[in-house]
């Protein structure tokens, strides 16, 4: 196993203001998924998306690879924008991550506390499905591609009536799984397969806000009331509009939350 080369890609680049890395769901590509709420986050963030191996603008993956070894190559990315200046020495670092980018917040708060000022886990969980169900997905898409996750997605995504109201956005990120690749799609499964982080809440010293939507049948809002009742500085909202990728669903919403709980922190 290896630690995985992540794409970053600036969604606005404002050296003066803080940074907010911001972190993709599975399937997906960062600029669907946050391209939407960024007008909403621009004026107080510098915006800089990553892209899970295989997806978007990274290049696909050549071996399995850990949850642990995801968080790192957020790390090197980081460490390599401060390298080429678009991320100032002292700048003050923020992260949000959607589902699997979601439970890579609680990675970096695990594995590096501290070099984030707060942290926010979207639309996600410590512990997500089954290492079984997470296995059994990583075969079938290896196998078959990853086409066939789109029904599935499509009905576990998006909150009801929402393909119907915004049918670009809705289809802009299916064609992202459509496109995603798939031995890559299969090694982010089975690391999703190896994670859980509940028993490792309680050390966890960052300010963490769980953020879910009220129609999210993968990581409900008890998962983000989780986080708040066993993370020291954990703290809870919900989104009654949405499902399951909330900067895309309701962005004003979601930018709103993020808002509130980092410049409070």
């Amino acid at each position: 196993m290896a630690v995985p080369q992540l794409t970053p890609s600036l969604l606005n680049l404002d050296t003066s203001l803080p940074t907010l890395i911001l972190g993709p769901s599975l399937g997906t590509s960062s600029l669907h998924l946050w391209g939407p709420a960024a007008p909403f986050l621009k004026d107080h963030f510098q915006l800089i998306a990553w892209d899970l191996p295989g997806h978007g603008e990274s290049k696909p993956s050549t071996e399995p690879f850990t949850m642990a070894q995801l968080a790192q190559g957020v790390m090197d990315a980081i460490d390599a924008l401060r390298g080429d200046g678009v991320i100032g020495q002292d700048a003050a670092l923020y992260y949000a991550g959607v589902s699997v980018g979601g439970a890579i917040a609680l990675q970096l708060a695990n594995d590096h506390a501290g070099v984030f000022k707060a942290l926010s886990v979207v639309c996600s969980a410590a512990k997500i499905g089954t290492p079984e169900a997470w296995t059994e997905r990583a075969e079938l898409a290896a196998q078959a591609g990853t086409p066939t996750m789109v029904v599935g997605s499509a009905q576990r995504w998006f909150a009801p009536g929402f393909i119907e109201k915004d049918a670009v956005t809705s289809t802009n990120l299916l064609h992202n799984l459509q496109d995603a690749d798939r031995f890559s799609y299969a090694h982010v499964c089975g690391a999703l397969a190896g994670f859980d982080l509940r028993e490792q809440l309680a050390a966890m010293t960052d300010p963490i806000l769980g953020l879910n939507g009220a129609h999210d049948q993968v990581c409900p809002p008890s998962d983000a009331q989780f986080i708040a009742e066993h993370a020291p500085k954990g703290a809870f909202a919900v989104i009654d509009t949405v499902a399951h990728l909330a900067p895309a669903e309701d962005p004003a919403a979601t930018a709103r939350e993020l808002i509130n709980f980092f410049t409070a922190n």
